[in-house]
């Protein structure tokens, strides 16, 4: 077993909720040609990593993003109008009620949990009540930062007041890991809530009693 660590950090798109990677697949998919485009533009095509930048920074709205990315998109041969696209393009998403069940637990038990999300969008966090998942929220567009700075990870174990040695992070991206580790927190790549307990109690031993299993997911967020 790694150290033992005692406060969790945890991600919002594609830990609390469905694969967002997967959304913008099925969301590509739905435009017709290649359904990895819009991943593909958000991680190789300069401008439109620099839109995504900026947005989940806070320096542009929405809106704005939409708009950029619209443009994106039709200069690599897809018209989409910009109106809406965000919510399109997570669509697919819904709120993994297993996750919000061990993150309750956690906290009962507890183990102090900050939220620790990239924006993106409107209404990403509609239908969620924040403050009942986590002792301490941070928001890329509400704070300016966004991960994998490690600046994002110390104002979330500030905000919890605990040492980043002793935190865990729960991501989907291991890219965002990585950026927490260089500050000595732990990681979790999660793939599922299952799996994610798991590890937290085998490798960091953060062990909770679990309640009965909700199988069932909800609505999309969006």
């Amino acid at each position: 077993m790694e150290k033992t660590r005692t406060a969790v950090l945890v991600d919002f798109g594609g830990v609390i909720t469905s694969s967002v990677l997967r959304a913008f697949t099925e969301f590509g998919a739905s435009l017709g040609g290649d359904p990895r485009l819009p991943l593909d533009l958000l991680s190789k095509d300069q401008p439109s990593r620099a839109l995504l930048a900026d947005h989940e920074c806070g320096r542009i709205d929405a809106e704005a993003f939409e708009r950029g990315f619209a443009e994106r998109l039709r200069a690599h041969g897809v018209d989409v109008p910009a109106e809406g696209l965000t919510a399109r393009m997570q669509a697919g998403v819904s709120i993994d009620q297993d996750m919000l069940a061990l993150l309750g637990e956690l906290r009962a038990a507890g183990c102090p949990v900050a939220l620790v999300s990239n924006s993106f969008g409107t209404g990403t966090y509609d239908g969620v009540d924040l403050a009942a998942v986590a002792d301490a929220v941070v928001i890329s567009a509400e704070v300016g930062i966004r991960k994998p700075s490690r600046r994002i990870y110390a104002l979330a174990c500030e905000r919890l007041g605990v040492d980043p040695g002793e935190a865990v992070m729960i991501d989907d991206l291991r890219q965002n890991l990585d950026g927490a580790a260089r500050i000595g927190i732990g990681g979790v790549l999660h793939t599922s809530a299952p799996d994610t307990r798991r590890q937290l109690a085998e490798r960091f031993g953060i062990t909770v009693r679990p309640r009965r299993p909700i199988s069932d997911h909800g609505p999309g967020f969006t």
